[in-house]
């Protein structure tokens, strides 16, 4: 999708933007996520856990002083649940496990029914306890039931006494002796302040606060004597949502809000003031370097942010380099024109007066002009192939499997010149074949170019550490101080009637710094001595 210019959205819009998202998503998180109240129903859980376990002890004590002997119930059970892992007896601790990302939610437990007239000494013992869970729910806000071993409703909160609660999982389960904690819906009643249970009863119970919750926790836990189960503690209560817990925070929150808003906006506008501001400035300046003003492009003073301190120095280098590259194009243009301007003037005149005076010339001056034509024609040969041979080592692409052992080139290029060789015996550098050559042949050129057709020439050849170090040294008269500056700058020579072009060693220095390396002129104490120092290519061991 393409935005119109006017549209797009600015730096600090993008930033308010991701700024709030950031504060947004953990929040949202919070409601998408139920790993908080998951927390709160496990907490839930541990606390009827609890509760479970003192109404099983009063129960048990209760039901030995009504005269319930655990003898006469039968072979005792082996709950697993007894022997958690790293207590020994008679310590038993029961632990909370219920998820609400793992563990399903029941429907609600299943009416109680009618059953048969319950053992007596449980009875005793339920009626000495109901008034105790009735007292304690006040406090609590849980739902108690206690059953005897037949599971039926021997003391309750509720309305349930004399039914049979058999028929409900988890009391079937700790009938045969196993603890149990599950996750149940929860039911409405037709009147308001009745207490919600989980058993669709319609008769008065004692009123608990309505939370307006979906869920349910049951937990029933066996009452153990000997062994031998007697009875089931079932205790349930709805845990409380995180709108409580955040209701009941609602000032603190408010205030994080409103801190949180505070800070959105204090780090909205230090984003502006470190980002977008200075990044105008520089758009503003590379808009005016781009309409053609020179030289107003510079680093901006004192940048808060890293970036966009290198993207000031970024564009300032390229815009100095534009400029450069814009006067050496015209400087090249206006020397190209010279350099082409005296053979072309000469050819034209020579033709001129060839055309004139043909007839009456004597053949002696008309084989003299010829050949100053012929001359000139070829110096503009040369000039021709020279800046082809500069442009390609302008743009020149290198590979990394450029290769090419330095010595054979250089005892080849060093016999047909005429020069002196020390070389190695081998010796691979990291460049092509055809662009040493070209290095090295411009190199000897130069020097007998300058020394003269006499001068001793020198090629010597050494490895030093990872490079390769080339050597083109000469006799000659050498290079003066004021010339040696410029001995790399396009179209200047000093050997312009022996057909120098002054593009020879601008040549050489393309390709060897397109390769990676370096070229110089170095002090010498008779003559001319030029380095080259290539990378040199390590044999695979």
């Amino acid at each position: 999708m393409r935005w119109p210019s006017g549209r797009r959205p600015s730096i600090a819009t993008v930033l308010l933007v991701m700024t709030v998202a950031a504060l947004v998503l953990p929040l949202s998180g919070l409601w998408i996520l139920r790993l908080y109240e998951s927390a709160l129903i496990r907490q839930t859980e541990s606390e009827l856990i609890a509760q479970a376990g003192v109404v099983a002890a009063f129960y048990r004590d209760a039901w030995r002083r009504a005269g319930g002997r655990a003898e006469e119930l039968g072979p005792p059970v082996d709950p697993a649940w007894t022997r958690p892992p790293g207590f020994d007896p008679p310590w038993t601790p029961r632990f909370a496990s219920l998820d609400l990302a793992e563990d399903p939610i029941l429907p609600p437990a299943p009416d109680p029914v009618p059953a048969a007239a319950s053992d007596p000494s449980a009875a005793i013992a339920g009626s000495t306890l109901g008034p105790i869970l009735r007292e304690a729910q006040r406090i609590t806000l849980a739902g108690m039931r206690v059953t005897d071993r037949q599971g039926v409703v021997v003391a309750s909160t509720g309305e349930e006494m004399g039914l049979s609660l058999a028929r409900q999982d988890e009391v079937r389960r700790s009938l045969a002796g196993e603890a149990a904690s599950v996750l149940r819906e929860r039911t409405s009643h037709d009147r308001p302040g009745q207490e919600r249970t989980g058993y669709r009863s319609g008769s008065d119970s004692p009123a608990v606060p309505d939370r307006s919750r979906s869920v349910r926790v049951f937990t029933a836990q066996p009452v153990l004597d000997d062994g031998r189960v007697v009875g089931v503690v079932v205790v349930s209560r709805t845990p409380r949502s995180i709108a409580d817990t955040l209701y009941g925070k609602r000032w603190h929150l408010a205030g994080l809000a409103v801190l949180l808003l505070v800070s959105v906006g204090v780090l909205a506008r230090l984003g502006t003031v470190a980002i977008a501001r200075p990044l105008r400035a520089v758009t503003e300046l590379a808009k005016r370097t781009a309409d053609g003003e020179r030289g107003v492009m510079v680093p901006l003073p004192r940048p808060v942010v890293r970036e966009v301190a290198e993207l000031s120095d970024a564009l300032t280098r390229m815009a100095r380099t534009l400029e450069e590259r814009a006067d050496y194009i015209r400087d090249f243009a206006a020397h190209v024109s010279h350099e082409f301007k005296t053979p072309l003037t000469t050819i034209r005149g020579t033709v001129e007066l060839l055309r004139d005076h043909m007839d009456s010339m004597p053949p002696e001056d008309r084989d003299r002009f010829l050949t100053n034509m012929d001359a000139e024609a070829g110096r503009l040969s040369r000039l021709v192939r020279r800046l082809l041979e500069l442009a390609r080592a302008d743009v020149m692409t290198v590979t990394d499997d450029a290769v090419t052992d330095a010595v054979p080139v250089a005892a080849r290029l060093a016999e047909r010149h005429g020069a002196d060789t020390s070389l190695p015996a081998s010796l691979p550098v990291a460049m092509g074949q055809e662009s040493l050559e070209s290095v090295l042949a411009n190199l000897i050129e130069n020097a007998r170019h300058h020394a003269g057709a006499d001068a001793r020439v020198t090629v010597t050849l050494r490895a030093e550490g990872g490079r390769a170090i080339l050597r083109v040294a000469d006799d000659g008269p050498g290079i003066s101080p004021a010339n040696a500056d410029r001995v790399f700058v396009p179209f200047f020579t000093t050997a312009r009637d022996r057909s120098g072009t002054g593009l020879g060693l601008t040549i050489a220095r393309g390709l060897v710094e397109a390769h990676g390396g370096s070229i110089a002129l170095l002090p010498s104490e008779r003559g001319a001595l030029f380095e080259v120092a290539l990378r040199r290519v390590l044999p695979l061991r």
